[in-house]
């Protein structure tokens, strides 16, 4: 290693006290890094060890953080991205669904918040929220429900 380079682990810190990652992010992160074969898995060893690295704060973080403005699709979507265990993913996205449709309506309302005039304003207003992770079903539902005011 060169002198003055930080050791696996030091980057690995370094990258866990800007936000949770999860084992699968820090080695394609730090792959690059890595001298010796197997160091790296040794060095996520020990901090998986000590609680450094925990996959259920990795998902409470991602909830905590996108759930309110992305639907359920886009939340799985990234947890998968991340190397969360399928399993935990459903899991965490299951109970997403039960304020899906609420969680839209607030979305769309911040962002629209009156009806489509016409088709081509129609079909902006469902893209986004698409492109949000919304699924269709909810869209359609939020576009044709007048506002609960």
């Amino acid at each position: 290693m060169a002198s003055g380079a930080p050791s696996l682990k030091g980057r690995a810190l370094r990258l866990l006290s800007q936000r949770e990652h999860s084992r699968s992010e820090l080695e394609r992160k730090l792959a690059r890094y890595e001298e010796e074969p197997g160091s790296l898995a040794r060095a996520l060893d020990e901090l998986a060890a000590k609680n450094f690295i925990n996959e259920a704060r990795v998902v409470q973080s991602v909830l905590h953080q996108r759930a309110a403005r992305h639907g359920a699709a886009r939340v799985r979507q990234e947890l998968l991205h991340k190397g969360i265990a399928p399993e935990r993913v459903a899991e965490a996205v299951a109970g997403l669904a039960e304020t899906e449709l609420e969680r839209a309506r607030e979305v769309w309302r911040r962002r629209f918040g009156t009806p489509p005039q016409d088709a081509g304003e129609k079909a902006k207003q469902v893209r986004f929220m698409l492109a949000r992770g919304f699924a269709g079903s909810v869209v359609a539902r939020v576009l044709r429900d007048e506002p609960d005011e």
